[in-house]
């Protein structure tokens, strides 16, 4: 470890070297505050000034879109190591006008658990050492850490029993923390809701630096924080959760459909039949423009189906030729394995891919490319006509550069009411749609020509999607439908312009717990939940 990360008074030089403060200074005093709490902090304490700085910032950014010298950085970076540690850096940020950003696995998609929309200074709470594990086979439940990935989860849930799983997300480096703070959505969600309907407890720090569990928050805060939105009510340092029986083997499919083959034909039907299938069935539609197979030098739009069923091949098979013929299922598009081993399938991972796999936080499910998402939800079939002018969307990028994807609704969410959690996206949705686009060129005119064409596409499907108000998913953040002020500042009018998409009339409720919980309004970004004190 480098004297200017051992060395609190080399520390402060830095900064008034770098940053011109002096000791009448916010940031000084800061740290200063830090070092009073526990004379050791200031070692996990990075600043710009120290080697290690880049690495670790970059380290958890998830969407190069977010990793140029033009993206805000934080003045410093804190690496807690222990729950005091962010007692702390939450009173000393109060008592200095700090703003926070708490980063568990940095998959936010707007980037804003770890950078900033607007010119405030801020400080990263990067949670990477809370990673802990603690499952009990008994009663079936366990207490995580916020920085532990659902890939992490998944891990050692299989390690203890091939029969028991959790309904969070696909992508194997997700953090918990945040995911389940907005929902968490999987290839369970049809059987057994969302993640955020598995949970049984948790241990949040609130403004004051309260340790608070849920009985001393009381019921109301703790049906905010799950699915209410993350850096909002508190910072989450566990959650308890409910683990959910499957079978030792379940049966992963995918059947590919080009136009030539009459995907359109196919997944038209499709919108008829998903959302009344038997719960222990889930399909992902994924649309895109790829190289044609059969026709040189040509380009075509092809309909991927992939399915998880939690049974056999052959009573997929039986089943889909009794529910949906049209997708010609067949027993060599099917695999049978392991739930957990299904995960590595669903993010791509090659199927002779070890389990371990599961335990690698560096992958991305992009790669390098640039991202941005957005998301919609469709209560009626979408018409013939309506796709076809989605295939002519998708042919004015570039091969697999822009695409939409088909996560059927039904069954389990069809069953839990609007209002149990703050994700109210319920009965009546046929299927969520998300659509994205990536690039890898670099440079502001690369970028714009890709999020203009998605903003096309997403104007596009305006007659096709839900209405009054376009329902969004929070976990694809989207800073396009509305954001609070300048420093996250919340305005309760302006955020209705979000708020209302992601929450619908959960959203007033999630106002009054934020004013009862955080009237300061100090967890805070830029769709953040606002106080009602912010309004008046």
């Amino acid at each position: 470890m480098d004297t200017a990360h051992r060395s609190f008074p080399i520390l402060v030089a830095l900064f008034v070297l770098l940053f011109g403060v002096t000791s009448s200074q916010p940031y000084e005093e800061f740290l200063q505050c830090l070092e009073f709490h526990d004379s050791n902090i200031t070692s996990i304490v990075y600043t710009r000034a120290n080697s290690s700085f880049s690495s670790l910032l970059e380290s958890s950014i998830r969407n190069p879109r977010f990793d140029t010298s033009a993206t805000p950085k934080p003045l410093l970076i804190f690496t807690p190591r222990q729950i005091s540690h962010i007692q702390s850096a939450i009173r000393c940020s109060r008592a200095h006008r700090i703003q926070i950003r708490v980063r568990s696995g940095g998959h936010d998609y707007e980037g804003l658990s770890y950078s900033t929309n607007h010119n405030s200074s801020f400080l990263i709470l990067d949670l990477i050492s809370f990673r802990n594990i603690s499952i009990d086979l008994a009663q079936q439940t366990a207490w995580i850490q916020p920085a532990v990935t659902t890939g992490e989860l998944y891990y050692r849930i299989a390690e203890k029993s091939s029969t028991l799983a959790f309904p969070s997300g696909i992508c194997p480096t997700v953090g918990l923390g945040g995911q389940i703070s907005g929902g968490g959505w999987g290839t369970l969600l049809r059987k057994y809701g969302l993640a955020a309907d598995n949970v049984l407890d948790t241990r949040v720090i609130d403004a004051e630096g309260r340790i608070l569990d849920r009985a001393s928050m009381g019921e109301d805060m703790f049906w905010a924080i799950r699915g209410g939105g993350g850096n909002t009510f508190g910072i989450v340092i566990a959650w308890k959760i409910k683990l959910v029986p499957v079978p030792a083997s379940v049966t992963a499919c995918t059947v590919t459909r080009t136009l030539e083959q009459n995907a359109t034909e196919i997944v038209h039907r499709w919108q008829y039949v998903v959302d009344k299938l038997s719960n222990d069935v889930f399909f992902m539609v994924v649309l895109n423009r790829v190289v044609n197979p059969i026709q040189a030098n040509a380009t075509t739009i092809q309909a991927s189906f992939n399915s998880l069923y939690l049974g056999s091949i052959e009573g997929l098979i039986l089943m889909m030729e009794a529910k949906f013929p049209d997708l010609g299922l067949r027993r060599e598009n099917c695999v049978e394995m392991s739930w957990a081993k299904s995960i590595l399938y669903f993010a791509g991972f090659p199927l002779n891919s070890p389990l371990e796999s599961l335990l690698d936080r560096t992958i991305s499910a992009t790669g390098s490319a640039k991202f941005k998402g957005k998301s919609d939800y469709v209560k009626e079939p979408i018409p013939i006509s309506g796709f076809e002018g989605i295939w002519e969307k998708l042919k004015e990028v570039g091969v697999q550069t822009g695409g939409l994807i088909l996560a059927s609704y039904g069954g389990k969410m069809s069953e839990i009411p609007e209002s149990s959690i703050p994700f109210p996206h319920r009965a009546g949705n046929i299927y969520q749609v998300e659509e994205v686009a990536f690039w890898v060129e670099d440079g502001v005119e690369a970028a714009d020509g890709y999020l203009n064409w998605l903003r096309g596409l997403y104007e596009y499907m305006t007659p096709y999607v839900s209405k009054n108000p376009r329902e969004a998913y929070a976990n694809y953040r989207d800073l396009d439908i509305g954001r609070n002020g300048g420093g996250g500042e919340g305005d309760y009018r302006r955020a209705r312009s979000w708020g209302s998409s992601y929450y619908k009339n959960n959203f007033d409720r999630l106002v009054r717990v934020k004013t009862a919980v955080d009237p300061a309004n100090f967890f805070r970004n830029e769709q953040s939940i606002p106080p009602l004190s912010s309004w008046r």
